[in-house]
């Protein structure tokens, strides 16, 4: 027997294997024995007929069927002995054989790609340093004002925003008519919402229940003309509202009973609450930050690695997440789910998944990262005292979820800072 790997990609093989007549003369008239006990003919029990008649009937179909069911056992023997560990499903792209004859054939197969990672350490990653504000910290205090406000009714909407109304809305025409077999809308309108339409604050100002006003706003997108050069594309939608519902938001004070409400009497003073709050954002801003640099250390390793991922683990990861947006789509209701549109937007991101997840493995095995029996042990005693379940337990929770894997993730991320430049640089200042 002849055999022979050719390398077609890192992640896909195959084995081209010969074999000479003598080497599967038994095993072809052993298959053909097989299935001659499953013909019956006519005036023959089951698996009684001649040889030489069924052969006669049948033709060489029976020594072509046998030949591919040995290129099967013999390309699973020839993995086995050198230890090929294909995924997937391999498959039989060519086969030559003639009854009497030699066989050959070849196999396409897949496999997880040997990775020598390179060009993960000694880099300058510049991310964005996200600092708290002022402003932020009183943005939040007015959210926080806000969302321990009582709502009480009243028949007019004063000058300030804090208000809140039901209104039947409608589209107009460019003649400020309803559109010809539309029907209005009842939609709830916050003037405490940040991102507002200007005209209703402005038109609703003084109006009654079952008072109307106008608004209209402007969309601006970018698009490609026939000479694909891109453009801004203005379109302004008219509406009619009739105010069924006000609701004036009264708002609390900020004192110590309401700050000792909000944060569990852990402060009291409204400096005190300033800070934590800073706090609570700052945390949350370096919590983006560390997800940038992920990124970056990600794209920049994929970057300097890249390799044709395996056809078998990208197509998985793509189906999940094919599945979930269908099932997203049925949720909101959407008439039809695009498979065809959601199979090409989501592919290049299943491809790096799996990229990233390889050459994750791989810098970890390089670099000797783990998570120890002694780092298990030391986790399993802090969350014992804390929790009172047993260590042994504990550990044995640790092995089977996925925990192991996000230490081990932490780690290397930590290792990854420690061995390149991060540098934190300011973000541009917006112009107002």
């Amino acid at each position: 027997m002849e055999v022979n790997i050719n390398e077609l990609t890192s992640s896909e093989k195959e084995l081209e294997v010969k074999l000479n007549y003598d080497e599967i003369k038994t095993e072809i008239e052993s298959e053909i024995l097989k299935q001659t006990k499953k013909i019956q003919l006519p005036g023959f029990r089951k698996g009684k007929a001649p040889l030489s008649m069924l052969k006669k009937m049948y033709g060489d179909a029976l020594e072509h069927e046998a030949s591919e069911k040995i290129a099967n056992s013999k390309f699973w023997a020839v993995a086995k002995d050198k230890e090929l560990k294909p995924i997937g499903t391999p498959q039989l792209t060519d086969i030559k054989f003639n009854p009497g004859e030699n066989l050959s054939f070849k196999v396409r197969y897949e496999t997880i790609p040997d990775l020598k990672v390179e060009g993960y350490t000694g880099k300058e990653i510049e991310i964005p340093n996200f600092v708290v504000k002022d402003g932020d910290v009183e943005h939040e205090i007015e959210h926080i004002i806000r969302a321990n406000g009582k709502l009480e009714e009243t028949d007019t909407v004063g000058a300030s925003n804090n208000y809140i109304i039901k209104a039947e809305v409608q589209r107009l025409n460019e003649q400020d008519e309803p559109f010809e077999g539309s029907k209005p809308e009842l939609m709830e309108i916050d003037f405490t919402n940040h991102g507002i339409n200007p005209e209703i604050l402005e038109n609703a100002k003084d109006k009654k229940v079952e008072d109307s006003f106008n608004f209209s706003f402007t969309d601006e997108r970018k698009i490609k003309n026939n000479e694909g050069i891109e453009e801004t594309k203005s379109e302004t939608f008219k509406y009619s509202a009739v105010i069924k519902d006000i609701k004036r938001i009264v708002l609390p004070e900020l004192n110590e009973e309401l700050i000792k409400k909000v944060t569990k009497d852990k402060v009291t003073t409204t400096e005190q609450f300033k800070e934590e709050i800073k706090k609570d954002i700052q945390a949350y801003l370096d919590q983006r930050t560390n997800e940038i640099l992920r990124d970056r250390l990600m794209m920049l390793i994929v970057k300097e690695n890249d390799f044709v991922p395996p056809a078998t683990l990208v197509n998985n990861i793509l189906e999940d997440m094919i599945k979930r947006e269908e099932e997203e789509a049925k949720k909101q209701r959407f008439k039809k789910f695009d498979r065809n549109g959601a199979y090409n937007r989501l592919k290049p991101a299943a491809e790096l998944e799996v990229k990233w997840f390889l050459l994750k493995d791989a810098i970890q095995k390089q670099e000797n990262i783990s998570v120890t029996d002694d780092e298990l042990n030391e986790l399993a005693k802090k969350e014992a005292e804390k929790t009172g379940i047993g260590i042994e337990k504990l550990i044995n929770y640790y092995k089977s979820s996925n925990l192991i894997e996000k230490i081990s993730d932490k780690k290397l991320f930590d290792f990854l800072k420690e061995k390149n430049q991060i540098k934190k640089v300011e973000l541009p200042t917006k112009v107002t």
